[in-house]
């Protein structure tokens, strides 16, 4: 069987969190559970650096806007780590050719990474910080299941991640005007207190 599915998988579960879906294949390698993981991926450096970022991120993610400030920073990140997966399973399969392989699994990282930053953005305009744990721990558990799923029944869970994909787009078109309604209102604070302080100084 192609290892397109995989490629898809991976590459939607690295725009959420990259780390995991290193440590995942990686840990399915090295035990033998799955031939289709490269040596790259069970290297123990690998895995060790792998580990570190995942328990950075794994706090990160479950902060108020800290998590959108590490987001921002994996906007480059997380696309590029699809597309490295993507092209190393398609090297150790050879059913794909690596560029394409890292095209799709790039291009879907950087659509699911989109998702998540988005939601993550109007999951902050709340003043409560639990459902930015809440979200994160579904974001993990969401991406481990996924990805576990995908080493025995690849093209099963290319559809269901294709299906959270779709749907993540669809809901982040809707909250979109969330977002925009509170930073405008974000400003108008900001200008409001800086009028307050220096009642002097004309608006802008």
């Amino acid at each position: 069987m192609s290892v397109l599915p995989l490629v898809f998988t991976s590459g939607w579960a690295s725009g959420i969190n990259a780390y995991a879906v290193v440590l995942l294949l990686g840990f399915f390698g090295a035990t033998g559970l799955s031939d289709d993981v490269p040596e790259t991926l069970q290297r123990p450096e690998v895995l060790i650096v792998a580990g570190v970022l995942f328990l950075c991120e794994a706090v990160a993610d479950k902060i108020p806007y800290v998590d959108s400030v590490w987001d921002s920073v994996h906007t480059v990140v997380r696309p590029l780590a699809g597309a490295w997966v993507g092209a190393l399973l398609a090297g150790q399969s050879g059913s794909l050719n690596d560029v394409v392989a890292g095209l799709v699994g790039g291009s879907t990282a950087l659509a699911s990474h989109t998702v998540k930053a988005g939601t993550r953005m109007a999951v902050n305009t709340s003043p409560e910080p639990f459902s930015n744990i809440v979200l994160s721990f579904a974001e993990d558990l969401g991406v481990a299941g996924i990805v576990s799923f995908a080493m025995f029944h690849p093209l099963a869970a290319a559809i269901v991640a294709a299906v959270l994909l779709a749907g993540g787009l669809v809901v982040l078109v809707f909250l979109v005007s969330r977002i925009r309604r509170f930073w405008r209102r974000r400003a108008q604070r900001r200008e409001e207190r800086r009028l307050a302080a220096h009642p002097g100084r004309p608006p802008g």
